[in-house]
């Protein structure tokens, strides 16, 4: 059908992070749909020496096996996977993780956006129904949708969902752009992915999912990444918002921002000078009342509106055609040299 991308040929490669996956790696593997162009299996040193074990049992040529010297958890093998699928040629890269948890069969909803010009990076985002939640237990229901909240804030995209979901897929010449980066290399790899590619404002799309869960067993512990998640989350979000409106822009939203603070600051401190300097048993007065409340009251507003800004500023031009230009014109350059 005219419109429709060919995925044969498109350049999709597989990148797939292994540690501690042994019982499951090959079944990801023989579920790779044929159009998939390579499957690079990253053993992250991992104690069961996948690595070996994927080139003893793997009879797909496709498969690629590397490792890693020292484990680097799922966000620096996923980089290197990366890295080498790009080197050998990949258009796209699909990240999927070794313990059969994702179904292949979402792949090319997911490189669609993709190929079609309308997206940079895709990932998957299982809370687009009732129904893909039903397998999902309902501790992680309530904390994905908490982080995602919070990463809302800490990346800008206010229009994607489910930012812990490891089923993405992202462009190649982007992917070169973001292992630049000082990219979290463990647990807060997707979350601090999104983050960086909002710094060179590529497009994310989210593509619906059902969610899978089986008898894997998760190297996550919930009380142990809470706090560092927390405070990853507000770091990025400083940082976010100190470069793209006050050091790439500075436009209404920053003024807004800027008197928002100051606003809030000051009747708050007028609010706290009264308190203290008071007459134990005298009551505030209207006029003292409302000098506190109403600079309050117009902080949250200036704020609010400064949120609405950031709403709606999220990337809508991919920026991986420009990014083909570029090392387009630089191989031509280096050709003619």
């Amino acid at each position: 059908m005219a419109g429709e991308p060919r995925l044969e040929g498109a350049g999709v490669w597989l990148v797939v992070p292994c540690y501690k996956v042994r019982s499951k790696v090959m079944q990801v593997i023989a579920k790779a749909p044929v159009w998939v162009e390579g499957i690079v299996c990253v053993d992250d040193a991992c104690p069961e020496h996948s690595g070996d074990f994927i080139e003893a049992e793997a009879k797909d040529p496709r498969v690629v096996v590397i490792r890693l010297t020292r484990n680097q958890g799922v966000g620096g093998a996923t980089m290197a996977g990366y890295g080498e699928a790009a080197r050998r040629g990949a258009r796209i890269l699909v990240k999927v993780d070794g313990d059969d948890q994702m179904d292949l069969a979402y792949m090319s909803p997911l490189v669609a956006p993709i190929l079609l010009g309308e997206a940079d990076y895709a990932k998957g985002n299982r809370f687009t129904s009732f129904s893909h939640l039903q397998s999902m237990p309902q501790v992680r229901v309530f904390g994905n949708a908490a982080l995602s909240f919070a990463a809302k804030l800490s990346t800008g995209y206010w229009n994607i969902f489910d930012p812990t979901n490891g089923f993405t897929a992202i462009e190649a010449a982007v992917a070169r752009l973001i292992l630049e980066k000082r990219v979290s290399r463990r647990f807060f790899f997707e979350t601090d992915l999104l983050y960086h590619l909002s710094t060179v404002r590529a497009v994310v799309r989210d593509v619906p999912m059902p969610a899978r869960y089986g008898d894997e067993v998760s190297n996550i512990r919930v009380g142990a990444i809470v706090g560092p998640f927390a405070f990853r989350h507000l770091r990025n979000f400083f940082h976010r918002v100190l470069g793209q409106y006050f050091v790439r822009d500075f436009n209404v939203a920053s003024l807004e921002m800027i008197f928002g603070l100051l606003f809030l600051a000051g009747g708050g401190l007028y609010a706290l000078r009264w308190f203290l300097t008071r007459d134990p048993g005298v009551a505030a007065s209207a006029g003292v009342v409302m000098a506190a409340a109403l600079p309050v009251i117009v902080g949250v507003q200036f704020l609010l509106q400064a949120m609405h800004y950031d709403v709606l500023s999220a990337p809508s031009k991919p920026i991986h055609p420009y990014l083909r230009t570029i090392e387009r014109m630089e191989a031509e350059a280096d050709t003619e040299a």
